[in-house]
């Protein structure tokens, strides 16, 4: 009881606590009527109710007076910490002014010393750079008496080893400043190396003119390797030996020898020079070559690039065993990851370079020799890499031919004789047969003569672009491919044009077939790796430029188009117009055979039962003979994919005609349906099961229709009634599904049912 007294109290006391003191006594008034109310037996509570009050009062007043003492000792506190941290301050300010000027005094005291030690430590820098530069001069001096000595004494191998310490030093000297101490060193270098690679370059000549270098004739027929002379194991040491020593004067020859660049036009990738001791090797074949293919000499012929290139692939092959099985080693020995053969034609390419980058400008506009000088060089690069393994990443001739200059003529003359060639093919008397009609098994597609001579003319241009160096080239011949194949669909469409009226003869559907062609083949090309590359350059290339919305670009990035799509959109679109124009010329004489077949009596046809043996109506045979006949005939013109979705289309227009026109057009007695179910399934649906096993599915509506009239009186007279009784309920469906009507909605089979009249007299 105490307990909720004292809650009612503290209730109380929060109620009033938001009063004035003038409500002081509507507060009490409050607490006593809630605590002691009408009941006049509750007065009991208020000796322990004033007790409890005295009680919370006094507990109040200790807390307030215990507030009250506590708060001024905080404050007195923290004035007091105040008061120290303030003196602390200026404490520390005083040493602060004490130490500032003991400094500033100490700093004027100390300042001629700095002086005069910050000279005499400019003296030391001065001399110890003094003495350095004497030490590198002492240095250079002393590598130069060694190189001196040792080639004195003929030990050539130490004077190499020491002027590649040396090259080494000036490679280091190379960010100093000091100028003539770097003339000093570069003239003491190429003093050194001349001689070195003079008398190196003369003994190496020699040995290689003992081995008959170089080997104008096919290995076969070399006399080194046939029959080697009795000194050949001393010849190869001293091969190898001055290779060795050649290969040690590389680092001093690149810092005198430039390497020849071509202009930076053709973009060649950037490579080191060519190892010194192959340059050597290289020097009698580049003076071959250069006598030869330049100046006035008879084989110096604009018009036969063949002789030079030639030439080059078979100096290539003549040395390739030479180097493989002498000069390989040797690097591989000495730890160099050069690969000898590779380092031959690398410099032999460089002579073909020079070559086309001189003869291309003056055969430029001659598109004769400049298609003979393509085709040549498409020719020889191929050789190059898939016989000798030449790089695709090394400077080749690729490079010259992807110039601006000479690229957009390419692409010109590209486009040029492609489009006369796409004249010549068209306009061929076997353009549109073709080669393999007597090849069952290979003319599956029955592909005419002009689309596949025209889909190799493409895939011949890829092989021609598809080595060129960078994506943007390749894109820039991708889109000519693009425009010849949409060239040749507008050319095709206009022979199309010429043979509507004739859109099942020969010629329309060889057509057909081209389109059908073409448009399979940029399907499979679409996801051939070269042309996946090319899509991702393409979308780096379109996001770059903003010339396509992000769906687009989306679409490409996730390979849901390709590169052709809208090429094949445009094929496809042409392919469904045409198919369409066939079907809708096929129908219409399939409509004209029908025209007896609709008049049918099918009121007034005699039941099974009247009859001996079930026949063909007669009227539906000129029906039948048209459809059997342009079945045969378009089968054998359109090739499989073409004729497959032909009938299928064929059938879907005939479906709904025979529905809409014959049965729903007319009433049928008992004989009338049976003579109905008869023709349909045993003479129209089977003239299309040579081309799937059940063609009755793809007559639904036929099928149902004849299902529905053929139904015997009983099972019929239940179907209306459940469909009277339960429309659009699933009752209603499931009568309709166990009779075997899937496609009809449930008017349709209301409709169709009332078109019965072997009804019984006292049904509906």
């Amino acid at each position: 009881c105490s307990d909720i007294n004292i809650a009612a109290l503290v209730e109380n006391e929060q109620v009033c606590e938001g009063t004035d003191n003038s409500d002081l006594p509507s507060c009490v008034s409050a607490f006593i009527e809630k605590e002691v109310g009408n009941d006049l037996k509750s007065l009991k509570k208020l000796d322990k109710l004033i007790e409890q009050m005295t009680e919370s009062k006094m507990q109040l007043e200790e807390q307030v007076l215990t507030v009250s003492s506590e708060i001024p000792k905080r404050i007195h506190s923290a004035l007091k910490k105040a008061e120290e941290s303030k003196q602390f301050l200026n404490q520390f300010l005083e040493q602060e002014t004490h130490l500032f000027s003991s400094i500033n005094s100490h700093l004027l005291t100390a300042q001629p010393w700095m002086e005069d030690l910050g000279a005499m430590i400019n003296q030391i820098e001065e001399i110890e750079r003094h003495l350095a530069y004497l030490k590198w001069i002492s240095q250079i001096e002393e590598l130069s008496d060694n190189i001196q000595q040792y080639l004195m004494t003929n030990n050539v191998p130490e004077a190499a080893s020491t002027l590649v310490s040396m090259a080494g030093l000036d490679i280091k000297l190379q960010e100093s400043s000091c100028t003539h101490l770097l003339g000093f060193m570069r003239a003491t270098v190429k003093f050194w190396h001349k001689i070195l690679k003079d008398k190196l370059t003369s003994d190496f000549e020699e040995i290689l003119a003992q081995l008959h270098w170089p080997f104008i004739t096919p290995p076969q027929s070399q006399t080194v390797g046939i029959s080697r002379p009795a000194s050949a194991p001393e010849i190869y040491i001293n091969l190898e030996t001055l290779f060795c020593q050649l290969l040690k004067l590389q680092t001093s020859d690149e810092l005198f020898t430039e390497p020849k660049q071509l202009p930076e036009k053709y973009s060649l990738p950037a490579s080191p020079s060519v190892i010194l001791p192959i340059q050597i090797m290289l020097t009698p074949l580049q003076k071959r070559f250069r006598y030869h293919f330049r100046g006035n000499r008879q084989t110096n012929v604009i018009s036969k690039p063949e002789w030079y290139l030639a030439q080059v692939l078979l100096w290539i092959g003549n040395h390739t065993q030479f180097l493989d099985e002498k000069i390989q080693p040797i690097l591989d020995k000495v730890g160099s990851l050069v690969n000898a053969r590779l380092e031959f034609s690398r410099g032999l390419m460089m002579l073909i370079l020079e070559k086309l980058a001189a003869d291309i400008p003056c055969l430029l506009y001659d598109d004769s020799l400049f298609c003979h000088l393509v085709d040549e060089v498409l020719l020889f690069e191929r050789e190059l890499h898939s016989v000798h393994g030449y790089p695709s990443t090394f400077a080749n001739c690729m490079h010259i031919l992807s110039e601006e200059t000479c690229f957009q003529r390419w692409l010109t003359v590209e486009r040029k004789f492609a489009l006369q060639k796409m004249d010549s093919m068209l306009s061929s008397e076997a353009a549109w047969i073709s080669q393999y009609k007597d090849i069952t098994d290979v003319d599956e597609m029955k592909v005419p003569d002009c689309a596949e001579t025209f889909m190799t003319l493409l895939l011949v241009i890829t092989d021609r672009y598809k080595n060129l160096p960078t994506a943007s080239r390749k894109l820039q011949f991708l889109e000519l491919q693009k425009d010849l194949v949409d060239d040749f669909r507008i050319r095709l469409t206009q022979v199309m044009k010429e043979e509507t009226r004739a859109s099942l003869g020969f010629r329309y559907c060889a057509i057909l077939n081209a389109v059908n062609y073409i448009s399979t083949v940029l399907a499979d090309w679409a996801d051939n790796v070269f042309f996946l590359q090319l899509q991702q350059a393409a979308l780096e290339v379109f996001a770059e430029n903003n010339t396509l919305s992000k769906l687009q670009l989306g679409q490409l990035a996730s390979m849901e188009s390709s590169v052709f799509d809208d090429m094949i959109n445009l094929l496809e679109r042409l392919k469904h117009d045409m198919l369409t124009r066939q079907v809708d010329h096929v129908f219409r004489e399939v409509k004209d055979a029908a025209k007896l077949y609709k008049k049918e009596r099918w009121l007034s046809l005699p039941s099974q039962s009247e009859q001996a043996v079930m026949s063909l109506s007669s009227s539906a045979c000129p029906l039948l003979l048209t459809l059997r006949d342009r079945l045969l005939q378009l089968e054998q013109q359109l090739c499989f994919s073409l004729f497959k979705v032909f009938w299928q289309m064929l059938v879907e227009k005939l479906d709904i005609y025979i529905y809409q026109e014959i049965i729903l057009a007319n009433h049928f007695n008992e004989g009338g349906a049976a003579q109905l179910h008869f023709d349909m399934t045993r003479n129209l649906f089977p003239l299309f099961s040579h081309y799937c096993k059940r063609p009755e599915n793809y007559f639904k509506h036929v099928k149902e229709a004849c299902i529905l009239l053929n139904l015997n009186v009983g099972s019929a007279l239940l179907l209306r009634d459940v469909l009277q009784s339960a429309s659009g309920q699933p009752p209603a469906t499931a009568a309709l599904n166990e009779v075997g009507i899937y496609k009809l909605a449930q008017q349709d089979v209301e409709i169709l049912l009332n078109l019965r009249t072997n009804w019984p007299n006292t049904g509906k």
